[in-house]
């Protein structure tokens, strides 16, 4: 009797463990935030646009591109390539005497380090070198959706 009872538990179990497993990964449409029911119901198509909308044409490299040809001629040119660079020497270049000087190389990181050594001793503590860290950006998300709708409300409240 007993072994009645424990195997039709044990084929309880299965089937329960079989439909957790299964059901794992699918997602309901109709639970996804943002979504109206109406139109997370299979075969409605009433509020849906026609035509899907275009991507843009410009990759990353042509935005990259069309940043340095500044004329708009279709070819980058010597002195539009070197540009930015020249932009970065001038800032260097403190004196304007078209060379730069080691202690021009370095004011900013002789400043860093004058600004770090709170004590003047010449030398950093550990504590005065971790305040020489670069700081971090924080990553950059994508958010091509628009958020739900009641994210607004959630906001609000």
């Amino acid at each position: 009797m007993w072994r009645i009872i424990i195997g039709g538990l044990a084929a309880l179990a299965l089937v329960a463990a079989g439909v957790v497993l299964f059901n794992r990964n699918a997602r309901s449409v109709a639970a996804l935030p943002g979504v109206p029911l109406p139109l997370a119901q299979a075969g409605s198509s009433e509020n849906l646009p026609d035509v899907a909308p275009a991507a843009t044409e410009a990759t990353r490299e042509a935005k990259r591109f069309a940043r340095y040809d500044k004329d708009e001629n279709g070819t980058v040119g010597r002195e539009e390539y070197l540009a930015p660079r020249r932009k970065a020497f001038a800032k260097l270049d403190t004196n304007h005497d078209g060379a730069l000087s080691f202690d021009e190389w370095a004011a900013k990181t002789e400043t860093k380090f004058a600004e770090a050594d709170k004590d003047k001793s010449g030398g950093m503590t550990p504590a005065e070198f971790a305040t020489t860290a670069p700081k971090r950006k924080p990553p950059h998300i994508r958010r091509d959706c628009p958020p739900p709708a009641n994210a607004a409300a959630a906001e609000e409240n």
